[in-house]
């Protein structure tokens, strides 16, 4: 009995940690938008009726610094990193960045009574309108949060996975695999 034969080229390391660019790209967009708004909304937005307590615009508080800038910057970063890079390793590290980050914002405000003596650290919302207050809350905290980390979990499913289009074309074009891939059938 015959076999045909192809020749076997093990694919390297580069196949399976090499992604397109493009593959991370809207979620990286919007992460490094919602970071952008993170970042600036508790400084801006006193400007438009829309605040935290200090609601005076460019004021830095130490709440600030650890509930809103430091987790804009990562969702920064990580939407940056899921963006430029082409390498899997890093943008998986930039998905859990974001993700995190986003976890923060939702959670972070409540926890922060644990270490500021039972308040708030981000203080309250500004608006005495529940229906407004409402919407700060959901702005600047638990909404953006929220969808922080939805965007970060779609783009570390997208790039946990070695799709077949992730694989070199020209090998896959002529049908070769990877010997550990090939079916074991005991013929020689």
């Amino acid at each position: 009995m015959t076999t045909a034969t192809h020749p076997i080229r093990p694919r390297g390391m580069h196949s399976r940690v090499h992604i397109d660019r493009s593959k991370g790209a809207i979620s990286g967009i919007l992460l490094v938008l919602l970071g952008i708004w993170g970042g600036l909304i508790p400084f801006v937005g006193p400007i438009f009726g829309y605040a935290y307590t200090p609601d005076t615009a460019w004021t830095y508080t130490s709440g600030r610094l650890f509930l809103e800038i430091l987790p804009a910057a990562a969702t920064v970063l990580g939407g940056l990193m899921l963006l430029g890079s082409a390498d899997r390793r890093v943008t998986m590290f930039g998905g859990w960045l974001a993700a995190v980050a986003g976890a923060w914002f939702a959670v972070g405000p409540t926890l922060s009574r644990l270490f500021n003596g039972g308040v708030p650290a981000a203080g309250e919302p500004a608006s005495a309108a529940a229906s407004q207050a409402t919407l700060e809350q959901f702005g600047f905290f638990v909404g953006l949060g929220v969808v922080v980390v939805f965007l970060a979990a779609l783009s570390l499913g997208r790039h946990s996975v070695v799709a077949a289009g992730d694989i070199d074309p020209k090998t896959r074009d002529r049908g070769e695999t990877d010997e550990s891939t090939r079916p074991e059938t005991g013929l020689s």
